[in-house]
């Protein structure tokens, strides 16, 4: 199996339906707003099996002293197989000279991955959430 990683914004509704709704996300039934969501994002890196999106990464920054890891997820099928450690690889690099990055996993299972890459969880940091569906 031969993963190809881009650089791209731009991705189908059908694409990102299919790669979403593989992990159980809410947010894979409005496909029309994922494709907007990449298509404002700062950096999406997506990883491909031939014509199929497999997995994907996403973040907002500013440019200067933040970012924020909204999406890091890979098709249940591919899991196991290094592909969320090579978009995390990469979208990092983009990140070098920020003072921050943050991430809030929704999965408690998922911590140790993100530590692997530096992350901490701080007794002073807590995330909350206001959900829009509609």
């Amino acid at each position: 199996m031969n993963i190809e990683y881009k650089k791209t914004k731009v991705f189908t509704a059908a694409e990102l339906q299919g790669l979403f709704l593989s992990v159980k996300w809410e947010s894979g039934n409005y496909p029309e707003k994922l494709v907007r969501a990449m298509q404002n994002s700062s950096h999406v890196i997506s990883a491909w099996d031939g014509n199929k999106l497999v997995g994907l990464v996403r973040a907002l920054d500013d440019g200067e002293t933040v970012a924020f890891l909204h999406y890091l997820l890979v098709d249940p099928a591919y899991q196991g197989l290094h592909i969320g450690d090579e978009l995390m690889k990469q979208i990092m690099s983009c990140f070098e000279s920020l003072l921050y990055v943050k991430v809030m996993p929704s999965d408690p299972k998922t911590i140790p991955f993100y530590e692997r890459y530096g992350f901490q969880q701080y007794n002073n940091y807590s995330a909350m959430v206001r959900k829009h569906f509609v």
